[in-house]
C-alpha cells in the first residue's frame, strides 16, 4: 500500500489525526524512523502537498525562488570550501562547522525545490556562479574575492559572513509577503534562524583569529553600518559595504532607541531588512547573466 494512502486511511479512522500531528517535523521525523527508505521521498512530498499544495499566490513563489537563488549562492560557496579545504587552510574543528553549514545550505536549497514544486510550480534553475565577484566583467573568474576560495582562509571567513548577514535580512525583507501563507512563512522563519545563527558562528570564528581582515573586535551582531572588515582592497570593501547599508537605524516604530541607550547599542538590537532589489544588487557580482 502506498505511503500516502496509509496515512488517509488512518485519517479517514481517526479524524483528529492531523490536528495532533500539527508539527510536520514531529510526522517526518516518526515515518523515517519505520518507513522504509524507498518510501521517504513519497512521505515528503505528500507532507509538502499538504502543506504548500493550496493556491499560492505568484507573489510568494516570487519570495521562494528569490530565497532559492540566495540557498544556491551560500551552497555552492560552502561547498567549493570543502572541495578544497586543504588550500583554504580549514582544518579540525573548523572544518567540521564549515562542513556542518555546508550540509544545511544544500538542505534548504533542496526543501525550497520541493515546496516550490509541491504548489506545482517550477523551482529556478541553479544559476551559473563567478564567486570571485566578477559575474559579467571583462574580469570573470579573477575577481576581489577569487582567493577566497583557493589560499585565503580569512578571506574566506569575511565573504561567508556577508553572505550570512545578507540572507538573515533578505528573509527578513519578505517576511511580509509571506504572511497570507502561514506555512511557508513558519518554514521561511526556521531558515531565517539559521542563518542567523551561521552568522553568529562565523564571526564566532573570526573573532579567534588575527589578520588584517579581523581588525577591531569582530561580534555576534552588527553595529551601525560597520561590517568589521578592513580587506585593504577598494573591490573587497565595496561590495561587502552594499550588505550593511542602513544597518546604523536607531529608530524603531517611530521611538528614538538611541534616547535610552548608546546609538551603537540602539543599531545592535535591531536588525533592518534588505529589499529583494537591494539583495539582488549585492549578489549580482556573483551570478552570470
Amino acid at each position: 500500500m502506498n505511503l500516502q494512502n496509509i496515512i488517509s486511511h488512518i485519517a479517514s479512522e481517526d479524524p483528529e489525526f492531523y490536528e495532533r500531528t500539527s508539527d510536520r517535523r514531529k510526522v517526518i521525523r516518526n515515518f523515517m524512523k519505520g518507513a522504509a527508505l524507498t518510501a521517504v521521498p513519497f512521505a515528503l512530498g505528500g507532507l509538502l502537498k499538504k502543506a504548500y499544495g493550496q493556491t499560492v499566490s505568484s507573489d510568494i513563489i516570487g519570495v521562494l525562488n528569490f530565497a532559492l537563488t540566495l540557498e544556491y549562492l551560500e551552497a555552492e560557496y560552502y561547498n567549493q570550501a570543502v572541495a578544497n579545504a586543504s588550500g583554504i587552510g580549514i582544518t579540525g574543528a573548523a572544518l567540521g562547522a564549515i562542513n556542518t553549514i555546508a550540509a544545511h545550505e544544500n538542505a534548504h536549497v533542496n526543501f525550497l525545490k520541493s515546496a516550490i514544486s509541491a504548489t506545482g510550480s517550477t523551482p529556478t534553475p541553479k544559476p551559473n556562479f563567478d564567486l570571485t565577484g566578477a559575474a559579467n566583467t571583462a574580469n570573470v573568474g579573477n575577481g576581489p574575492f577569487k582567493a577566497a576560495l583557493v589560499d585565503n582562509f580569512d578571506l574566506f571567513l569575511a565573504l561567508a559572513q556577508t553572505f550570512e548577514d545578507t540572507g538573515v535580512r533578505a528573509y527578513k525583507g519578505q517576511a511580509g509577503t509571506l504572511i497570507p501563507n502561514n506555512d511557508i512563512l513558519t518554514a521561511a522563519l526556521q531558515i531565517h534562524s539559521v542563518e542567523a545563527r551561521h552568522a553568529a558562528h562565523i564571526r564566532y570564528m573570526r573573532s579567534k583569529r588575527t589578520s588584517s581582515l579581523n581588525s577591531g573586535t569582530i561580534a555576534p551582531w552588527i553595529t551601525g553600518s560597520q561590517t568589521n572588515i578592513e580587506a585593504g582592497n577598494a573591490g573587497v570593501n565595496a561590495a561587502i559595504a552594499k550588505s550593511y547599508a542602513g544597518e546604523g537605524v536607531t529608530t524603531q516604530a517611530g521611538v528614538n532607541i538611541a534616547d535610552f541607550v548608546s546609538a551603537d547599542s540602539a543599531s545592535e538590537a535591531f536588525d533592518e531588512p534588505l529589499t529583494k532589489a537591494a539583495v539582488l544588487d549585492i549578489v549580482s557580482i556573483f551570478i552570470k547573466n
